[in-house]
């Protein structure tokens, strides 16, 4: 195919990108009800993409096209609705561990963190400032902080778990939610 026969939309694309726009992800979604708030798991072929929580299921559903804005979005199927089920009963009761599968999407540097924070003992917490020299980039405490604020993947990625030097919990999902699950983690941990 020559240039004047490629479709308007590829021109200035890498061929990557441009097959990305062609075929659109499809992503598996349901929401339930924790003592937390309302809970939204979403899944690729490949695993978990995202566990929002918040105040409003509709809320969560909107976030979850603002993060995934190319995908085709398919709500309540079985699977789904298992996730949710067992990321609800983790919240719950912390001490039954959460194990799913995992499609983690970010940076170089936002894996090294997630993958350090990931290693935060349940009952436990961390600072950003020891998870940036628990990486060997001691000076990243803000990077750090920032790779923690971009993690779709709550609970899993236990980002809740990383606080302020002064101990100050950061606003993300609800600092109330994150000190109770804090609370809850530390009695079973």
């Amino acid at each position: 195919m020559n240039i004047r026969n490629r479709p308007a939309k590829t021109f200035g694309k890498s061929p990557n990108r441009a097959r990305a726009v062609a075929v659109k992800e499809a992503i598996h979604y349901a929401a339930g009800r924790s003592s937390l708030g309302p809970v939204l798991v979403a899944s690729s072929d490949k695993g978990v993409v995202a566990i929002l929580i918040g105040d409003d299921a509709e809320q969560l559903v909107r976030d979850l096209r603002r993060i995934f804005p190319a995908a085709h979005l398919f709500a309540g199927d079985r699977e789904a609705k298992l996730r949710v089920q067992r990321v609800v009963d983790y919240i719950e009761s912390p001490a039954r561990g959460l194990d799913l599968p995992l499609d983690i999407r970010g940076t170089e540097f936002q894996n090294r963190v997630w993958r350090a924070v990931r290693d935060i003992p349940l009952g436990r917490t961390s600072t950003y400032k020891e998870i940036g020299q628990k990486i060997g980039a001691p000076k990243a405490a803000r990077a750090v902080g920032n790779a923690c604020a971009v993690n779709h993947l709550a609970l899993v990625i236990p980002c809740h778990r990383v606080l302020a030097s002064d101990g100050t919990i950061s606003e993300g999902w609800g600092r109330e939610r994150k000190r109770i699950l804090i609370e809850r983690e530390a009695t079973t941990g």
